[in-house]
């Protein structure tokens, strides 16, 4: 692994309608596990039901887990609620990534907090461009990213929905969708 001294920390975004967005952030976290470096996940919208990524993730002494959502708040009946506990992820999350404790950190779900304007994209984006360690990696994750963070992103992908199984009436199964 490189010294935190020659690496240089990417900033990514996995982003659109499609599947994928998280679960290809988690193969980068058990990637960066599987080399001994320190990670930090920061779920937004999950609850707190365990999913098969944080079972798997109680393996590593190397991972550090938080699911801190209150759960799918599209369906929401509270939004100052969901409002609030965005606000004290994104403070969370700050904490976490200025403590300079980890290699990589996933922001899993933030994007979604920009789409509903509960955390503004230039917010993010200026804290990353000013305060991010350089040799960190970030990762965010979530529907609607905010242009102004793709704009500072080093690597943005967009997940394209072509077919989903929910359509069709399969519900989530286990092991693939959680």
């Amino acid at each position: 692994m490189k010294s935190r001294d020659r690496r240089r920390g990417l900033v990514l975004v996995n982003t659109g309608s499609g599947k994928g967005k998280s679960s290809s952030a988690l193969g980068m976290v058990f990637r960066a596990a599987g080399w001994n470096m320190k990670v930090c996940v920061i779920q937004y919208i999950k609850g707190q039901w365990q999913t098969g990524e944080q079972k798997a993730a109680e393996r590593f002494e190397n991972i550090e887990w938080h699911a801190l959502g209150d759960g799918f708040t599209w369906d929401t009946k509270n939004p100052e609620q969901d409002i609030k506990t965005s606000r004290e992820i994104w403070e969370f999350s700050k904490a976490k990534i200025l403590s300079e404790e980890f290699d990589l950190v996933l922001l899993d779900e933030i994007n979604y907090c920009c789409g509903y304007n509960w955390i503004s994209g230039r917010e993010i984006a200026d804290f990353i461009r000013n305060e991010k360690p350089a040799w960190m990696h970030l990762v965010l994750t979530g529907r609607n990213a905010a242009s102004e963070v793709m704009e500072i992103a080093d690597t943005v992908t967009e997940m394209t929905k072509i077919k989903h199984a929910y359509e069709q009436g399969i519900k989530a199964e286990q092991g693939i969708e959680f």
